[in-house]
């Protein structure tokens, strides 16, 4: 079947085929309609993912995906950073930041602890978080995790390793059913979420 296609074809489709939710067919799919656009739009799209690799860092405050370091959140003076809202991933920010409830800073742990996939505490962004917190002047954290097993699991190990520090830790309103995914929650679920938080004891 290989040789029906030709090398940059096949090429094309096996990086293609390797996206989260991308078969064999949308991937063919994908790379005839590459092929068929005009060339400078087709090299629009390669410098745009060529881009988005080169210039693309984490920031050295909360981990979030930027250009710039630190970045506009970490930089905006208008925003609460004694209020720091712990989330999984980048896309929770993103989530969280289009109900317009939150004025605080965020964290970004970069996954959820999962010993049975291999994630251990080490390998988020734990450490940096504790760090951050232990140079004073944040007086709550706002645990954003997903709710479901293990971002419980995330958040229980993070108020652990940070009980001894004054601040004061909440959790956000169970308005999430359990088990979803703050990325396909809706503005106003996330909003009550938000302003519905307690106090985690």
């Amino acid at each position: 079947m290989a040789k029906a296609y030709t090398d940059s074809m096949l090429r094309l489709m096996e990086e293609l085929g390797k996206l989260p939710g991308i078969g064999l067919k949308t991937a063919e799919r994908l790379a005839y309609h590459i092929l068929k656009l005009p060339e400078a739009e087709a090299l629009r799209l390669a410098d745009a993912v060529r881009d988005l690799k080169k210039n693309t860092r984490h920031c050295s405050v909360c981990y979030n995906i930027t250009e710039r370091d630190p970045c506009a959140i970490c930089s905006d003076s208008s925003r609460d950073n004694a209020l720091i809202c712990v989330v999984e991933q980048p896309k929770d920010l993103i989530a969280l930041e289009r109900t317009g409830a939150y004025n605080g800073v965020y964290h970004v742990l970069m996954g959820h602890i999962a010993p049975v996939e291999g994630v251990e505490p080490e390998q988020l962004t734990i450490a940096a978080l504790v760090e951050r917190l232990k140079k004073g002047g944040v007086r709550e954290v706002m645990m954003a995790t997903n709710p479901n097993l293990d971002g419980d699991a995330t958040a229980l190990y993070i108020q652990r390793e940070i009980a001894a520090l004054p601040v004061k830790v909440t959790r956000i309103a169970r308005g999430l059913p359990s088990g979803s995914s703050i990325e396909y929650a809706n503005v106003a679920m996330l909003s009550d979420a938000i302003t519905g938080r307690q106090e985690i004891k």
